[in-house]
C-alpha cells in the first residue's frame, strides 16, 4: 500500500513482523532524551500555546511518527537546557535517534525534524 501511514514491516520465512509507530516514537524520545543538551521532550497545548516537560512513559507524547512505504519520518518536540548551542544539538539528537530507531527497527529513518518548544536552566 503505498502512501499510507502504516506500520512498520518485514517478511521473513518464518512469518511476518509489525512494528507500531508507537514503539518507534517511544525508541525516539528516549533517544533524544539520552542526546546532549536535551532537558527532555515537549507537549505542546495547541488552545493556549503552553509547552509542558514530558517525562517517563509520556515521552512519546513529544514525538510524531509516520510510516510510509517502510520509511520512517519523525517530528521531535523538544526542550533543550540554557546555554547549548541549538544546532549541535539538534545534530546530536539526529545522529542519536536516527541510529538507534533503525538499530531497533532495521527500517530507513527518511527524515527527522527537530522542533525546539523550549529552554530550561538545569542546576
Amino acid at each position: 500500500m503505498a502512501n499510507k501511514v502504516q506500520d512498520g514491516h518485514h517478511e521473513t520465512k518464518y512469518g511476518e513482523i509489525f512494528i507500531s509507530p508507537k514503539v518507534i516514537a517511544k525508541t525516539a524520545g528516549l533517544a533524544a532524551c539520552e542526546s546532549f543538551g536535551v532537558v527532555g521532550m515537549a507537549a505542546v497545548n495547541i488552545a493556549n500555546g503552553l509547552t509542558t516537560l514530558l517525562t517517563g512513559e509520556d515521552l512519546a507524547k513529544g514525538v510524531v511518527v509516520e510510516i510510509i512505504d517502510n520509511e520512517i519520518k519523525i517530528d521531535l518536540h523538544v526542550i533543550i537546557a540554557f546555554s547549548v548551542n541549538v544546532k549541535a544539538c539538534s545534530d546530536n539528537v539526529i545522529e542519536n535517534v536516527k541510529y538507534k530507531v533503525e538499530e531497533l527497527t532495521d527500517l530507513k529513518v527518511k527524515e527527522i525534524n527537530i522542533f525546539v518548544e523550549g529552554v530550561r536552566v538545569i542546576d
